[in-house]
């Protein structure tokens, strides 16, 4: 059967300050959509952000404009929409949406943008995707930040996830549209006015003009997961995880996730002992990352990388 494509308004408002380039990567109708902030240049190894699941790169707008305060103002930025997300095209081949391919993807992006390498920060599904690319092609990773990500998901934050985004269908009031979303959100962040929840809406789902709900992704991404229970046991692919091994790593965990068991990001840090781990309090999932002092963690931890690599060279 015939399926429209998935189309995002030209002027939508969660990406107005986020132009992008398209990659044409994989089959010749499909495209990843990146947006490069400061400069890109010969030494100077971007930090590439990844999204989470239906996420797309708005989730790292601000994280982007603190970045640059805080280290360099040109220092280079990479934001991606993976494919289904954002304004990058769905996929023809629904079994290809896994992380392994979505890393095959990253590594045709990397060498479109002729870089050799980045410092990658991943949230949630984006850092299994990094963890991917690092099996696959480990001289890549400079370095890796996960946010709320590690080799297994926690089966109650998906069934919560698949379950809010059906209860989504169909067509709301304008002012139905908000509630409800201030609703699903305000438990992930009870500090949050209800304007900031309104913006965290804004980022994966809008009405059109008949006032149905649209999603910013394609919503074969829901179906997938009609198959998880919250008491499923997924069992950890802990080589992924290692994968990172030989790369510089810092772990992060919102106080609030249900993408990540407290025990399982400890077994991380654990297995890891030269990595770093950092809790950003009053949050669930994605990490807001809207402020300077959630920040300034992931700064300092490339500027150390960076340093390391200069001395090296």
């Amino acid at each position: 059967m015939f399926e429209r494509a998935r189309t995002v308004p030209e002027d939508y408002r969660s990406f107005q300050s986020l132009p992008v380039t398209r990659f044409t990567v994989g089959p010749a109708d499909e495209q990843i959509a990146v947006h490069i902030s400061g400069h890109l240049g010969i030494g100077r190894i971007p930090v590439v952000c990844v999204p989470g699941y239906q996420r797309n790169m708005a989730d790292f707008a601000d994280f982007a404009n603190h970045f640059h305060r805080l280290y360099s103002a040109d220092w280079p930025v990479v934001l991606i929409d993976l494919k289904g997300r954002g304004r990058s095209s769905d996929r023809r081949d629904k079994t290809r949406y896994i992380s392994t391919v979505d890393a095959l993807d990253l590594i045709q992006v990397l060498a479109a943008l002729a870089v050799d390498g980045g410092i990658f920060v991943g949230q949630g599904y984006g850092g299994q995707v990094v963890m991917a690319l690092a099996a696959e092609r480990p001289t890549l990773v400079s370095g890796a930040v996960l946010v709320d990500s590690g080799p297994v998901s926690d089966p109650r934050g998906l069934v919560r996830l698949r379950n809010n985004l059906k209860d989504l269908d169909g067509s709301r009031s304008e002012a139905g549209f908000r509630n409800m979303f201030r609703r699903m959100l305000s438990p992930d962040y009870p500090a949050a006015t209800e304007g900031l929840l309104d913006v965290l809406a804004a980022r994966t789902h809008y009405l059109d003009k008949r006032n149905r709900v649209k999603a910013l992704f394609d919503p074969h991404l829901i179906k997938m997961l009609e198959t998880f229970e919250h008491d499923d046991i997924l069992v950890p692919q802990w080589p992924l995880y290692d994968a990172l091994g030989s790369a510089p790593l810092m772990l992060m965990r919102t106080q609030l996730t249900e993408q990540v068991r407290r025990e399982t990001f400890e077994e991380m840090l654990r297995r890891r002992r030269d990595s770093e781990g950092y809790v950003i309090e009053g949050q669930g999932s994605p990490a807001l990352l809207g402020t300077p002092e959630d920040v300034e963690p992931i700064a300092e931890f490339i500027r150390k990388v960076l340093k390391r690599r200069a001395k090296a060279a």
